[in-house]
């Protein structure tokens, strides 16, 4: 009916799912979560307005720029409840790098709950938007890194902690330059990004018939 194959349906689905605005329930269907339309409506919206703008590393270079300036800001403004919150979702993302069967779909969700925490504090409405448009626009490419590159959970783990261990300091240049160095290795990996293909895990690949 939508003449689009399974592979990119599945990619497109999980990315929903990863965006929290559907529901994949194993065996039982795909459903809507409960938004509120402003909610799904204005990311979406600049997001559709990038389609066709450049590849993904132009979009990944815009969003260094602008995480970049949103971990030096949060590193005066982050609280205390808000790093302890944020370490455990690290600790969560360390138990399941150590593990053999890796989740991909859930460190996707862990590194996209880091950069918004991040986001959040900077108290910057317009650009904590910006952000979360751009997170939706990535989130194909941060699966593709998390399945095809060796040892890229990992990295990203090192480097989440890294930046975390500066917010914890309160320091805002150190922050920016971690963040910094963080997002060039993405940008680096993203040099070998196929132009289409299903990049999910097998897992995922079961919730679309």
């Amino acid at each position: 009916m939508l003449n689009v194959s399974r592979g990119p349906l599945r990619e497109g689905m999980s990315a929903l799912s990863i965006l929290g605005i559907v529901n994949i329930r194993q065996g039982d269907g795909t459903y809507i979560t409960d938004l509120d339309a402003t909610q799904l409506l204005e990311p979406m919206g600049f997001v559709v307005d990038l389609q066709g703008q450049g590849d993904a590393r132009h979009i990944h270079t815009v969003r260094r720029l602008l995480e970049c300036e949103a971990a030096r800001l949060a590193a005066t403004r982050i609280t205390n409840d808000a790093l302890h919150q944020t370490r455990q979702l690290l600790d969560e993302a360390a138990r399941i790098v150590g593990q053999t069967a890796q989740d991909h779909t859930r460190i996707i969700e862990i590194d996209i709950a880091f950069h918004r925490t991040i986001a959040t504090h900077t108290d910057n409405p317009v650009l904590i938007g910006l952000i979360e448009a751009f997170a939706g626009r990535t989130v194909r490419e941060r699966l593709w890194r998390s399945l095809h590159e060796d040892g890229a959970d990992r990295r990203t783990h090192e480097e989440h902690v890294a930046i975390w261990q500066a917010l914890a300091a309160h320091d805002p240049e150190r922050a920016r330059i971690r963040m910094a160095n963080h997002l060039a290795g993405v940008e680096e990996s993203l040099q070998g990004l196929p132009d289409h293909g299903d990049v999910l895990p097998e897992a995922s690949r079961t919730a679309i018939p």
